[in-house]
């Protein structure tokens, strides 16, 4: 691997693309292995031997923010800045400011994994980090929207792509909602207060929750499917306005769902409501962006036989489907008083992560890092098609475990006896979901196990591969 060549402004910027892409991968690899290791301390409390910085408190935020913010958020600066240049038929609008979101970002993921397992922490789900590292990531942040905004400014296409939409929004909203939900007083260098208190605290925390989940993990992955699953099945996509309409509903939407969190909690019982019936709303456009995905095989269907590239992408589709269609439901206040704080909700949350986001995920940089030295294939499909199958089988196990042992502590915690008394405590309900967790860990082996074996395909792909400048083309053509 080498240095760009050719860093002008009539070649794209491939360096910082493939830089985030190696990025997507070791931070992927980590965070996933993390997430492994929770799940061995829930079968085995004693296998970190009762270190405190590798305890289950301080490692569970490290994970949730390396494979959401490290291999998610890395992922989305690669396709991102490959997608709009691309379809704009321009150079990143500033190569120094591209540098700096990588290296920026990558002090961030850093300064994360130092803090967390020290017990630093704001305890504010996906929103732990500490007041310093807060402003770096709004300063990154804020490069990213000028790059990737400048260069749709400067494109030479008159026509703005529907992934750029997607892109530009969850850029906007992300913006939004990291600086109103941490707006906090500091008392030290490490340690600040937050401005809110109470329930409206957890109302901010959960409008920013879920739509981290909405934007950061939904729309902006969307931005990917729009590009990556068109290219893979060589058939434009199957429904432009369907696209556009699924944009606009989307968007709108997401943002009143967050509530949805807090049923049965202090919250105002009409605002519970209103977060259930968005988030019941919310299933149409997100059906209709799956169902926009796949139709887009129509006449292709051939190709899922030979194609593992194009496996990963639409079965991605599909958890996107069955996890939003899950959300919804999970919504719904008779299903939320038997799923609430059980391992149900664990095992939605992972086939959104594992299912939706890490598979399009893993496809789309299937697909993009041989183009990065000029190649149009991996070092080898068959390695591919095994991660697929590793992969998905991997996330199968893991949800199935989490979805049985989730119903039954929701049905061992409600059950009562004639005379009031609970049936069950609550170490019983513990005890009896031993099994699962074993289960669990080993789903979670097999996707670890399909990441590792990506990095070996990446790594064979690029041994003694320079990373090209692709050259722009001179006439206004879709490129690849």
């Amino acid at each position: 691997m080498g240095s760009t060549v050719g860093s002008y402004q009539d070649h794209f910027n491939y360096k910082v693309v493939s830089q985030f892409a190696i990025a997507t991968i070791v931070w992927g690899i980590v965070g996933m292995l993390v997430g492994v290791i929770l799940a061995a301390q829930l079968v085995w409390p004693e296998i970190t031997f009762n270190i405190a910085w590798l305890s289950y408190g301080r490692l569970r935020p490290l994970h949730t923010n390396a494979v959401i913010f490290a291999f998610g958020g890395s992922a989305l600066f690669a396709t991102s800045y490959y997608i709009v240049q691309r379809t704009c038929q321009v150079r990143l609008f500033s190569d120094k400011l591209a540098a700096f979101t990588f290296w920026g970002w990558q002090a961030v993921i850093v300064a994360a994994a130092i803090t967390l397992p020290l017990g630093i922490s704001t305890s504010k789900e996906y929103a732990e980090l500490e007041w310093p590292i807060d402003i770096l990531i709004t300063v990154v942040w804020v490069a990213y929207a000028v790059v990737f905004f400048g260069t749709i400014m400067q494109r030479k296409t008159k026509h703005i792509y529907v992934s750029n939409w997607f892109f530009g929004a969850y850029i906007l909203t992300i913006a939004l909602l990291h600086i109103v939900n941490n707006i906090e007083m500091p008392a030290s260098l490490f340690k600040s207060y937050s401005a809110y208190s109470g329930t409206q605290d957890a109302m901010i925390q959960w409008w920013y929750g879920h739509n981290a989940v909405g934007f950061f993990l939904t729309t902006s992955f969307l931005g990917m499917m729009y590009y990556f699953i068109p290219k893979q099945a060589e058939r434009p996509i199957y429904s432009y306005r369907l696209s556009i309409v699924h944009f606009w509903a989307l968007n709108f939407t997401y943002m009143w769902a967050g509530p949805h969190h807090l049923q049965h909690t202090a919250l105002p019982d009409w605002t519970q409501s209103l977060g259930m019936v968005f988030s019941i709303i919310l299933l149409a456009p997100s059906w209709g962006g799956m169902i926009n995905g796949i139709m887009t095989l129509s006449g292709a269907w051939h190709k899922l036989r030979s194609d593992p590239i194009l496996k990963f992408l639409v079965v991605a589709l599909s958890f996107y489907g069955m996890s939003t269609f899950e959300g919804s439901m999970m919504s719904i206040k008779t299903v939320n008083s038997l799923s609430h704080y059980t391992d149900w909700t664990i095992g939605h949350v992972h086939s959104g992560a594992l299912g939706w986001v890490a598979m399009i995920t893993i496809g789309s940089l299937y697909y993009l890092i041989p183009r990065l030295v000029g190649k149009k294939d991996m070092y080898s499909t068959r390695l591919i098609e095994l991660h697929f199958w590793i992969a998905t089988l991997g996330v199968v196990i893991y949800i199935a475990a989490m979805w049985i042992a989730g119903v039954m502590q929701g049905l061992m915690w409600r059950a009562f006896e004639p005379d009031g008394t609970l049936t069950y405590s609550f170490v019983e309900s513990v005890k009896a979901t031993y099994p699962f967790y074993v289960i669990r860990l080993i789903g979670g082996i097999c996707y670890l196990g399909g990441m590792l074996l990506m990095a070996y395909n990446v790594y064979k792909t690029l041994h003694n591969k320079r990373f090209i400048d692709a050259p722009i083309p001179a006439p206004l053509v879709m490129a690849h």
